[in-house]
């Protein structure tokens, strides 16, 4: 065998690694940080940390086996989200919601909503009429199968879908912000409401499909009205079980 053909060019050596192969660093910590904003979000909104509760920054970075940054970084967006409160020398905790708070808070959840329902009513497509029929048949099958989880989820989906079908940004932005902040006061009870959150969310769909617009708004409003005063039985029980 001749040095010619043992040998091998850089280029046949090192294969040359395409720019878009491996994220830049930036990309890296941009990733990072929306991961673990996203799982310390859903951590709070499933009531896993409760309101009042202290998010303390090095055991959740242990949790999550991340450093500290990304962690400071995601309680800094969800404050701005008003899921979390920072104040010195205390550090982060989950926001509390006073009942005053929690009044003026379902108060502009239900307008919002209810607009959704209407415009999504008047604005419906032939597409959205099919994805709807289909969460629809997807929603009595987990409510008749009693499969919550599979429920709670459809139940999401029913939101956001509503919010689509009404076609307007700036009121989706505006209700995306408020369900994250009432979550803090729902999140606790979802799963035991599943099968009446569907029984809502059924009726809204169907009148959305309809095309009756005034209906859909009035269940819609309704329907954030009945989960705010189980929010509020939920609430009073908790504050009077014994220490």
């Amino acid at each position: 065998m001749t040095d010619t053909a043992m040998s091998s060019s850089p280029e046949e050596a090192i294969p040359a690694l395409s720019p878009t192969a491996l994220p830049s660093l930036g990309e890296q910590h941009a990733s990072l940080f929306a991961i673990v904003t996203d799982a310390l979000r859903r951590k709070i909104l499933d009531g896993e940390y409760q309101q009042g509760d202290r998010l303390v920054e090095g055991r959740i970075s242990e949790q999550l086996g991340v450093s500290r940054i990304p962690v400071r970084e995601a309680l800094r967006a969800l404050a701005s989200e008003g899921l979390v409160r920072i104040e010195p020398r205390r550090g982060a905790t989950v926001a509390s919601v006073s009942d005053q708070l929690a009044k003026e808070l379902v108060e502009v959840r239900t307008t919002l909503e209810s607009l959704n329902a209407r415009l999504s009513a008047a604005r419906r497509s032939d597409a959205m009429v099919h994805r709807l029929r289909s969460l629809l048949a997807q929603g009595r099958e987990a409510a008749a199968g009693n499969r919550i989880d599979e429920l709670v989820a459809v139940n999401a989906q029913v939101h956001d879908m509503v919010a689509e079908g009404a076609a307007n940004s700036v009121l989706g932005d505006m209700t995306k912000a408020l369900r994250d902040r009432t979550a803090l006061l729902f999140a606790p009870i979802n799963r035991a409401r599943a099968q009446e959150n569907w029984a809502d969310h059924s009726r809204i769909i169907e009148a959305i499909i309809a095309g009756d617009a005034e209906l859909a708004a009035l269940l819609a409003a309704r329907h954030v009205n009945t989960a705010a005063l189980a929010y509020e039985a939920h609430h009073s029980g908790a504050q009077h079980q014994p220490a």
